[in-house]
């Protein structure tokens, strides 16, 4: 039970005597007054009602009087709707007990005055008794009347109207009926009915209302009321003790608010209780200049919630307190009207903060603050000074509380510093969580909350904060990878790194902390394709040295056809990804059984493995093959690095390949290589240097058509040896001698270097040498002299031609072989043609048809000669390569290379002579081609 005297007090309204508008003439406006005579009253619609002994009025806010008479005697009580314009009033037409019920339109008009649309007496049965009180449910569908008698009338249905609505009496009791109040919750509707002695609530939403008696003691008349949904729309009764709070169901809280009341309303939030003043008390600033007299009123405007007085004063003889147009409006008995206005929420706020926090009452300024919903801004300044009051009085856990209500508003480094001593990381702890719990942490949070779960040893706070679902993550994840690491927890940091796919952080821990290095390698099988191949790239070394034989397998599946391990719907479905196998060489340094498995492993399955995979797979495998004892075994290991050369794998690199055979002195390799590379002088030579001779004649007899000078390389080595190589010369020589392919007295002085030469080893070939070219002389004398005879038998002709006529004696023509009849034609190379025969197959007037093909040629053969005689580039590069430069030199000057030809004739003057000459040109080309 709350006490009186301990609540605060406040002026949160001003008061203010409503008055006149000023007349024209700008006199001061007068008080307001109202007909004298009012008994009841009500407000809603935009008007104040009031109703005395004949007329109803109404007072709109621009203060214009009007009236109309709505019964002959008196009227009693008025219910304005709020949410209609609906007046519904009691009064009396006769005298004696005959109160009748009114509805009236104010929108429709009769006669000028609102339409009264219905009438019905209020008797409970057959006993006329006196209203005492009256509701009406904003639904138009219930209205309820109290009487003096205890008896208490509901009307169901359309109030509006008869036909739609019926009446019957709901409650029955000895003590007379002082208040009621319908109750709308969703789809339920109850009704209170209080009395002087008792309280009970009625379901209307239920077939045959069934009722419930709250308490045993009641009030008197309008000193009830009904509170609106800040306070759950309970039902308020003010006896002269308490005021008692109800549910439909129980009775609520009650506060202990002494003195008669005479008056109750609710308003905004606000109680209001017009109570008599029986004590005689000091002026006060709620009581004005006045004096309190024993019969003053006084009026207290309470804030339930806050447990405060929003207002207090004295009038005189209070008829009743109505609220219209956002303000309170007092009526008293002389006439007057007084209005309460409250004041804006950042007025009474200022008005009172400072007295609050000047006496540390901090919650009932928050309270104040929430009820006037002051924004956030002023709320989290609140906070903050209450923080730091009870920062100051050493109450550091409610101090983090007020604290963590300024988040969002208040910079957390202002709070952390004064909470950084070791003594006080529990309450930093709780700051930082809901800090993370609100999405306001950054990184530097993160870390600062870590460190205070590692500080103090809270396992299970820790293990909380970071098993969180994805959809609920409030740090940097990053970050608290970190600090976990740093503090040694190294199962939270995984932990973590795992679930949010750090995949970096991972492995470091796993690698470098924890030294498992088979999860780290069963953690790689499962990542995405590029993951997993950055990752081997980076650890794969750490792994080949401490798992090997299962970092080789990952391998061998991430170059060939890799599927991530957990990944189970890509089976089957996706094409499978492959790494860059030579990429992966550098993983297995010092480790060659694994790296020859896997290089073996790709040439076996994958063909067209990177160049560097079988080159380093050679070199492999002719290390192995250079260090191993056991004939056997190194016999196998020959085989298989001979083979992987013959592979056609080393072409683009064949002198890389080369180099390994030579540096691991695989002779068969070498010479596999210089086979391929038609490198047969060197074959020749790697013979020579192991003095194998009969290699030496098997290369020459093998490569010496491809390569002439092994023969001369030959003869020379062997000219070279002091030893008896009589044998071999020979068969050198006879070679040389088939193919002619040394002078042979460049024979004779390269075997004169050896001092175990003798003449006889060169006399068999001297002699037949000099056979041959003694032969070769005879047939060149020979056919010298028929290019002589030759000679001077077409200069015969020729001198013939140009002396002597030409007797024709053809009888048939060339062409057509028929007798030949003139006109015909006849040329000096002795063919003859019809003339039109000569024409229809000649292509030039000049050249006999028969012949034209083969002058042609002859011609074709000099012009060709004459275009060759200045490429001296092509002379030269034949002179080099051929065995044979006397040969070349010779077919070039053959071919006037080196003297131009020149045609010397008797040049007679005149067309006919040019004719002539041209004709024993041609004569003399074909005699000459015939002779050949």
């Amino acid at each position: 039970m709350a006490a009186y005297l301990q609540w605060r007090r406040f002026v949160f309204f001003d008061r203010e005597t409503v008055k006149e508008p000023p007349g024209p003439d700008g006199a001061a406006a007068k008080p307001f007054a109202l007909p004298p005579g009012i008994a009841v009253c009500d407000s809603g619609r935009g008007s104040l009602v009031f109703g005395d002994i004949l007329a109803i009025w109404f007072l709109p806010r621009s203060l214009q009087l009007s009236s109309f008479q709505a019964y002959k005697l008196r009227v009693t009580h008025l219910y304005q709707l709020k949410q209609h314009s609906i007046l519904v009033s009691v009064g009396e037409d006769e005298e004696g007990i005959n109160p009748l019920v009114k509805v009236w339109n104010l929108e429709k008009r009769d006669g000028g005055n609102p339409l009264c649309t219905r009438i019905f007496p209020a008797i409970p049965g057959n006993k006329p008794t006196v209203v005492s009180c009256l509701t009406v449910h904003e639904n138009l569908n219930f209205m309820a009347i109290g009487f003096a008698d205890g008896s208490v009338v509901l009307t169901k249905g359309d109030i509006t109207r008869d036909r739609h609505s019926k009446t019957q009496i709901l409650h029955e009791g000895s003590y007379p009926v002082t208040g009621l109040a319908f109750r709308q919750s969703g789809k339920t509707t109850h009704l209170f009915v209080v009395t002087t002695e008792n309280i009970q609530s009625y379901m209307l939403s239920v077939k045959d209302y069934p009722h419930l008696e709250l308490d045993t003691h009641g009030c008197g008349l309008r000193c009830s009321s009904l509170s609106d949904p800040s306070q759950d729309l309970q039902f308020i009764v003010a006896g002269n003790e308490c005021v008692y709070l109800y549910q439909p169901d129980e009775r609520g809280p009650c506060f202990a608010f002494e003195g008669q009341k005479l008056i109750v309303h609710w308003y905004r939030g606000y109680l209001i209780i017009v109570s008599k003043d029986r004590k005689t008390s000091p002026k006060s600033e709620f009581a004005g200049n006045e004096a309190q007299n024993s019969d003053k009123q006084v009026l207290n405007i309470y804030d339930l919630c806050n447990k405060f007085i929003a207002y207090s004063s004295i009038f005189d003889d209070i008829v009743d307190v109505l609220a219209e147009w956002g303000s309170l409006y007092v009526l008293t008995r002389d006439g007057k009207i007084h209005v309460l206005q409250e004041k804006d929420t950042q007025t009474k706020l200022e008005a009172c903060k400072s007295m609050l926090f000047r006496k540390n009452l901090f919650e009932m300024a928050i309270n104040l603050a929430k009820s006037h919903h002051l924004d956030s801004d002023g709320l989290s300044e609140i906070f903050r000074q209450y923080g730091d009051h009870l920062y100051n009085k050493g109450n550091h856990d409610g101090a983090i509380q007020q604290y963590i209500r300024t988040i969002g508003k208040l910079e957390p480094s202002y709070v952390i510093r004064k909470f950084l001593d070791a003594q006080r990381i529990h309450n930093l702890t709780a700051y930082l969580q809901t800090l993370h719990l609100q999405s306001l942490a950054n990184a530097d949070h993160t870390t600062l909350l870590l460190n205070c779960y590692t500080k103090l040893k809270d396992s299970s706070k820790l293990e909380e904060f970071i098993k969180t679902s994805d959809s609920e993550v409030r740090f940097d994840v990053e970050t608290a990878i970190k600090v976990l690491r740093q503090a040694g927890y190294y199962s939270h940091a995984v932990y973590l790194a795992e679930k949010h796919e750090h995949h970096e952080w991972y492995l470091k821990i796993q690698l470098e902390d924890i030294k498992n290095y088979q999860e780290a390698l069963h953690y790689i099988g499962k990542l995405p394709f590029e993951q997993a191949e950055s990752n081997m790239k980076r650890y794969g070394k750490i792994l080949m040295h401490h798992v090997p034989k299962e970092t080789t397998e990952l391998l061998k599946i991430l170059c060939t056809d890799y599927r991530p391990s957990g990944d189970s719907d890509s089976h089957g479905v996706l094409e499978g990804k492959k790494a860059n196998s030579e990429e992966f060489i550098p993983v297995f340094a010092n480790n060659s059984r694994e790296l020859k498995a896997f290089l073996e492993h790709m040439t076996e399955v994958q063909a067209d493995s990177p160049q560097g995979v079988y080159d380093t797979l050679l070199e492999l495998r002719l290390q192995n093959w250079a260090h191993e004892q056991d004939e056997q075994i190194k016999e196998k290991l020959h085989n298989e690095a001979l083979t992987l050369l013959k592979s056609g794998r080393f072409k683009t690199v064949f002198d890389k390949a080369l180099v390994l055979c030579q540096m691991h002195n695989f002779k068969d390799g070498v010479l596999y290589l210089y086979e391929q590379g038609k490198l047969f002088q060197q074959i020749m030579h790697y013979h020579m240097q192991n003095e194998q001779y009969k290699k030496v004649i098997e290369v020459c007899e093998l490569y010496g058509d491809q390569e002439a000078c092994l023969w001369e390389q030959a003869l020379g080595y062997f000219a070279r040896k002091e030893e008896d190589c009589k044998e071999y010369v020979a068969a050198v020589l006879k070679h040389i001698e088939n193919k002619n392919l040394m002078p042979p007295l460049l024979v004779v002085q390269t075997l004169a270097h050896n001092s175990t030469a003798t003449l006889s080893v060169i006399k068999d070939y001297l002699v037949n040498k000099l056979q041959k070219q003694s032969r070769q002389i005879e047939q060149d004398e020979q056919r010298i002299q028929k290019y002589r005879e030759e000679t001077t038998r077409i200069r015969q002709e020729i001198e013939e031609l140009k002396a002597s006529p030409k007797i024709f004696q053809k009888t048939k023509c060339s062409i057509c072989t028929s007798a030949l009849e003139l006109p015909s034609v006849h040329f000096l190379c002795g063919h003859s043609f019809h003339q039109h025969c000569f024409e229809s197959y000649s292509e030039s007037d000049s050249e006999c048809p028969t012949c034209m093909p083969e002058n042609r040629k002859v011609m074709d053969m000099i012009r060709a000669q004459e275009q060759k005689r200045d490429l001296h580039d092509q002379f030269q590069h034949q002179l080099k390569c051929s065995n044979d430069g006397f040969s070349v030199v010779a077919d070039y000057f053959g071919r006037g290379v080196f003297n131009k030809l020149t045609l010397i004739t008797d040049l007679p003057s005149g067309k006919a002579a040019t004719t002539l000459e041209a004709g024993l040109q041609r004569e003399l080309l074909i005699h000459t081609k015939r002779s050949t």
